[in-house]
């Protein structure tokens, strides 16, 4: 019955990652037609720095359910958040430093990811009703 209780939550979760990987891919894809492949890895990149981070903050946020687990819910959420900080600002310096990018993709593709974050909860929430 506990597991019950977050299936909603990680279902959403999952569909949300799905869809920025989606878009992710596509516009990288774009990039690669419309200006040079530099584009498209660079948006690859940045689009994939968000989903990466996006992803292991949702497996440590639903990682305990139930009302007994409330102290260990909170405390992997922002585990959670903590987590998916250090690995976006540890990706980005990465590529910063050995991978030679067009940072205009590489930051539009990661602010695409970001306003899917933001909004695309409010899609999926208001097609289930």
């Amino acid at each position: 019955m506990v597991s019950a209780l977050v299936r909603p939550g990680r279902q959403l979760a999952k569909r949300l990652l799905l869809l920025q990987s989606g878009v992710v891919l596509t516009t990288a894809i774009l990039a690669v037609f419309a200006v040079s492949v530099d584009w498209g890895i660079s948006a690859l990149l940045g689009g994939g720095i968000f989903v990466v981070a996006n992803a292991v903050f949702a497996k440590c946020a639903f990682l305990f359910s139930g009302a007994r687990k409330a102290r260990l819910i909170m405390a992997s959420f922002y585990g959670g958040e903590v987590l998916k900080i250090l690995i976006t600002v540890i990706l980005f310096a990465i590529v910063y430093l050995y991978v030679e990018v067009e940072l205009v993709p590489l930051k539009l593709t990661y602010l695409l990811a970001l306003g899917i974050n933001i909004f695309g909860p409010v899609l999926f929430i208001n097609n289930n009703k």
